[in-house]
């Protein structure tokens, strides 16, 4: 693009109307203003005959599940730096939309979040991160817009049944508590609520979800479904009127820019409602640039959602550094704003919720596509890209192979546009790190006397956004900390009264849900321990373990010592763990290995080389049972293990081939209450 800047220049310097129209960009703008010099597809933007469909918004997903669950312990000033790439008008991505996971105790793909309600009498709207992450956002931009869905929900709602529509009512009601819980106790409006992601839908389930909520006087509140493919919930919706009115919305995942008939014949709106899902760099940036367009333009949907808002969990879990931008260091304060920030910026700074698409929208001759939107009051937003496929493949669905090559794009400004003086330009170019530019605002394009046309020219992988908004912003922040790997000496003794969040820094529960505890009983050394609160299997999602388990630290940990104070709670059948070198979490939890050291209240010990308890390295008796205090000790170094307990050599030298290397851990043998307390682990390598 550089080389194409001197014959530009001459070009302008060189034509009389270029002139009178001003300068066309900066150091690497590929613009020229006079249309009748240049051959190429000529498209026209006019809005004479109407507009198009209404805009909803561009959004991320924080949640499905536990996506940020180190954010929250970020130190100031770079946890609030995050925030704002993130929300902040005209500084980053700047969303418009925030759908968070409502918390089910089941893993939802990297990780459990909290229910606010483990049991039926149980209620507490302060669990978790995400009221937090919610107000956070509606701090930087009061007018966001708030959704959730659940993944899993607690297991009291099955009645023993791995179901929720079990009984209707009750999990309306559960649904309905979290939107009521979220205005009572943190001010937050929820404006969509979502059934099942990717799961079964009731019809009736919805119809009573519906009741329930005008019952509440939840009115303003909207039903979205059904969070996973567009049939059979739009022909269902096309056969049932009364189902047809309660939905205001159709949600379909990874649609791959298409929708189906049956959906567009509902005349409801359409929204990608979750996408993206790629690694966030080059590559993931082209995914989500072409989908930003092309969703609209070749599926009518108004909305897109990206999973995930941060990557902000152990990157060695399942879709790594899958979020708009990456924060998964917060014992340093690293983190990186990746390219998707400043792609999503293009649209979301230079629109709003309620403007509207023009009719005249589409692809560019030689590959591309362009949108336009309005407000209505004479502001014009246009955005043009470019991208390969080669450099825009998202993680799903299969993308067909198309062509992009260099080509000129005249365009024509009809209407009531064909009076704009000036268009703001903004240039983003993907590829190799020298011939990369990302976000960067060029000289505004002057219009007069040029009819309203101006031609772009165009390579592989770009993307413009033309506008008449003067807002816009690439906002900066102080460089962050450098990287660093997590601390090879860790210490936890969860002495913390008043906890802000429910969880202990660091700890990425997988299975089950680890929660600050205060015994009141206990004023010693074991007043506030970490303790696993979930005595009932949730209603799942995904794959989850039939132990519970929270990972932490370096999963290049190979030589490290764990050691931790351990509490079982449930007589004769209790039991507890600690372990290393845990080599998987997330959705594929079940199937870790690494090395467990168990205990049992009927008096046994187990060491195993997997989660599961299938493989076992040794197993005995020990002077244990319910109810009482243990220190277990855990040591691997190369290619052996040993423990102890309160210091007393248990097993020794036990040979440990595989995994080379992975988390430490915690855990129980069920879903049973148990303690943890002085948490302390140490890696030599």
């Amino acid at each position: 693009m550089a080389e194409r800047l001197p014959q530009a220049s001459r070009q302008r310097r060189g034509k009389a109307m270029t002139a009178a129209a001003g300068s066309a960009g900066r150091a690497a703008v590929p613009l020229l203003l006079c249309a009748l010099l240049v051959p190429g597809g000529a498209y026209v933007l006019d809005d004479s005959d109407g507009l198009g469909r209404e805009f909803d918004g561009i959004g991320a997903v924080s949640g499905g599940g536990a996506t940020s669950r180190l954010l929250v312990n970020y130190p100031e000033p770079y946890r609030s730096q995050i925030l704002d790439y993130l929300f902040k008008p005209n500084f980053g991505a700047s969303l418009h939309i925030l759908k968070v996971e409502i918390g089910g105790d089941g893993q939802t793909t990297d990780g459990t979040e909290p229910s606010h309600m483990h049991y039926a009498l149980d209620e507490n709207y302060f669990r978790g991160y995400e009221w937090w992450l919610m107000k956070e956002a509606k701090k930087r931009n009061p007018n966001i817009i708030l959704m959730g869905l659940p993944w899993s929900f607690p297991g009291w709602l099955g009645k023993g049944f791995n179901w929720p529509y079990v009984n209707l009512q009750l999990t309306a009601y559960y649904v309905m508590t979290w939107i009521v819980g979220a205005k009572h106790y943190h001010d937050l409006d929820i404006d969509y609520i979502g059934i099942w992601n990717e799961r079964s839908f009731d019809i009736n389930y919805i119809k009573v979800l519906r009741r329930m909520l005008n019952y509440q006087g939840l009115h303003r509140v909207k039903i979205i479904a059904s969070d996973n493919l567009w049939e059979p919930i739009s022909a269902s919706m096309l056969l049932d009127t009364e189902l047809l009115n309660v939905i205001d919305v159709i949600g379909a995942h990874y649609p791959g820019t298409r929708t189906v008939r049956d959906a567009r014949l509902t005349k409801k709106k359409l929204w990608s409602s979750e996408d993206f899902s790629t690694l966030n760099n080059d590559v993931g940036a082209g995914c989500l640039g072409r989908i930003l367009n092309q969703n609209y333009i070749n599926g009518y949907m108004t909305a897109t959602i990206a999973w995930n808002l941060v990557a902000s969990y152990y990157e060695q879990l399942p879709y790594g550094r899958c979020g708009l931008m990456t924060a998964q260091e917060p014992w340093s304060g690293h983190y990186a704003v990746e390219p998707p920030i400043w792609v999503t910026a293009h649209t979301t700074q230079f629109t709003q919720p309620g403007w509207y698409y023009l009719k005249t929208v589409g692809h560019l001759e030689k590959g591309g596509s362009y949108v336009a939107l309005t407000d209505g009051l004479g502001n014009l937003t246009i955005i043009v890209e470019t991208m390969s496929h080669k450099h825009s493949r998202c993680i799903r669905p299969f993308l067909p192979y198309f062509n992009v090559s260099h080509q000129f794009a005249t365009f024509l400004l009809k209407g009531s546009f064909s009076e704009i003086p000036e268009l703001q330009v903004w240039y983003t170019r993907l590829g190799k790190p020298s011939k990369r530019f990302l976000f960067k605002q060029l000289d505004s394009l002057w219009l007069l006397d040029s009819g309203g046309a101006f031609t772009l020219e165009l390579q592989e992988d770009e993307l413009f956004t033309l506008t008449t908004l003067t807002t816009g912003g690439k906002g900066s922040c102080p460089p962050p900390p450098e990287s660093q790997p997590f601390p090879q000496v860790y210490d936890d003794d969860f002495d913390v009264d008043y906890p802000f969040f429910s969880e202990a820094p660091n700890f990425a529960d997988q299975t089950g849900v680890f929660e600050y505890f205060t015994n009141i009983e206990d004023p010693g050394e074991h007043r506030f321990t970490l303790r696993q609160v979930l005595n009932q299997r949730p209603i799942t999602w995904a794959a989850d373990a039939y132990n519970t388990i929270s990972v932490i630290g370096d999963y290049k940990w190979s030589n490290l010592t764990v050691r931790c104070d351990v509490y079982i709670e449930t007589p004769e059948k209790g039991g507890v763990f600690i372990a290393g070198r845990v080599n998987k979490g997330g959705i594929l939890i079940r199937s870790a290995r690494g090395v467990f050291f168990w205990i049992f209240a009927n008096g046994t010990y187990k060491v195993t080389g997997d989660l599961a308890g299938w493989i076992t390295y040794a197993l005995g008796h020990v002077d244990v049972t319910a109810k009482r205090w243990y220190t277990l000790t855990l040591i691997i170094k190369g290619r052996f293990s040993s423990g102890t307990l309160n210091g007393k050599s248990v097993w020794k030298n036990i040979p440990v081939s595989f995994p080379k290397n992975g988390w430490a851990a915690i855990g129980t043998h069920s879903f049973e209450f148990a303690q943890f307390d002085n948490f302390h682990v140490e890696a030599t390598s």
